[in-house]
This record gives C-alpha cells, structure tokens and sequence, in this order.
C-alpha cells in the first residue's frame, strides 16, 4: 500500500503531473497543456501554482510553462540553460541548478538526477540547445520522495538515485522510440528498488506504443511491486491540506 503521507500526486497525460501537498501546495512537473491531446479537458484551469519544475526543453515538457509561470508568478526549476531561456520569456522568478545540486523551496526539497535524452527549444524556427535533459527526486512535506525520471532510457546509476535517494515512487515513461519501453524500465525498476510506479509517456501518440500491461509482464517477478496505472486525472495518495481539483 502506498502511504504519500498526506501528499496527493495526479497524472495529467503524457509527463504532466500534479502534486498537491499536505501543506496546500500546488507543484507541476512538465506541464503541457494546451495541444495536448491526453490532458483531461475539464482540468485546463488552475487556481493557482505555487511551483514548476521542467526536466528538459522539448514542447511537450515545457509547452505552458511560461504562461502557467507569468499568470500565476511561479518560481520555475530547470537546469541552468534552459532557467535562463524562461526568464528571457518573461519568466520572473527562475531557479536554476544543475544535476546532483539540491534546492529547498519552501518544505519541499528539489534534487535534479541524470536523465539521457536531449534537450532543445524553439527559437525564430531552429532548434535552440537548452542544457541537458534531466530527472527529479522532489522530498515533499512529511518525507515521502517522488522521482520523476524526465525523458529517459534506463542508466546504471539509477542505482545511485536508489542508494542515495530512496525513492518512495517513481514516474518512469514507458512508450518507446523517445525514451524506454516496457523492457528497459523494467529493468530501471529493479535499479531503482521501488515498489511503486506510475508508467508516463505513452499512449499520447501512435508511437509511444508501450503500455503498462507490458510493464506489469516483464516485473510480475518482482515482490511487492506495484503498478499504478492512471488514466488521465486519477491520482495516488490524498492531500490532506488542500480539496482536491
């Protein structure tokens, strides 16, 4: 059973999640909104956004940070290239850092993990870099860690996100052909040493094909684990300070 210690983490489609604290604090990682065809279209408004965090700069992580960020004057959290890209955008409030550095924002601690993908933005038409692609250990309120890797294929030193970290879940994609499937995030699982994930980054398109069907095959061997499988919307955990949206 998964115990959030008050926490309440919704999948929004795709990488978009949403974190409710125990404290009232309302955190996105990668939120895509608009274009998104997996986003539940009742679920577009937010009251408010205390806190983003982006992993990587491609559209589909990144595509309502800065509208999100300027409504709601949000800090945003990204490595240090593409921080600085947002607050070229009229981002006012960037927290840039780099892999293995840690933040403290308030009671949640923020620390930014390898992740092996790539990482560009759109400028006048071209590809643009924006700093390494990245993962995230977020230490929310009471203690309970989530680790959402970004766009990822499995790495060896997934295993030192397990011993150094610990973390208590882990939002891992799924899809393929981007980032790993079925295959190498089972593997990730047993890197990692959780008991609890949520599969993200698939479905969205045809060719994010994997599915969490295949997921739960390839690790039926493994003891205690469990794979929750949302749909959009659905959440694990219940914040105990805020109603939910």
């Amino acid at each position: 059973m998964l115990r959030t210690g008050g926490n309440k983490i919704m999948w929004l489609g795709h990488a978009t999640f949403q974190i409710t604290t125990s404290t009232s604090r309302v955190i996105l990682i990668d939120p895509w909104v608009e274009g998104n065809p997996s986003f539940p279209a009742a679920m577009k408004q937010f009251p408010r956004v205390d806190l983003i965090l982006v992993s990587h700069g491609h559209s589909d992580h990144m595509g309502s940070v800065v509208s999100l960020a300027r409504a709601h004057n949000t800090p945003v959290v990204a490595i240090f290239e593409l921080a600085a890209w947002f607050g070229s955008k009229g981002v006012a409030n960037i927290l840039p850092m780099g892999k293995g550095g840690t933040q403290q924002i308030g009671d949640v601690a923020v620390t930014m993990v390898q992740a092996i993908h790539s990482s560009s933005v759109e400028e006048d038409g071209k590809k643009v870099y924006a700093g390494e692609p990245a993962g995230f250990v977020v230490q929310l309120p009471g203690g309970f860690k989530l680790y959402h890797a970004g766009d990822t294929t499995v790495f060896g030193d997934m295993k030192i996100i397990r011993e150094l970290y610990k973390p208590d879940l882990a939002c891992l994609p799924i899809g393929d052909l981007y980032t790993m499937g079925p295959r190498e995030a089972a593997y990730a699982i047993r890197l990692l040493g959780v008991h609890h994930v949520i599969p993200m980054h698939f479905g969205t398109f045809p060719p994010l094909a994997g599915t969490p069907d295949a997921l739960r095959q390839l690790t039926q061997d493994i003891a205690g684990l469990e794979i929750h499988s949302l749909k959009p919307g659905e959440s694990v955990g219940e914040s105990e300070g805020a109603a939910a949206r």
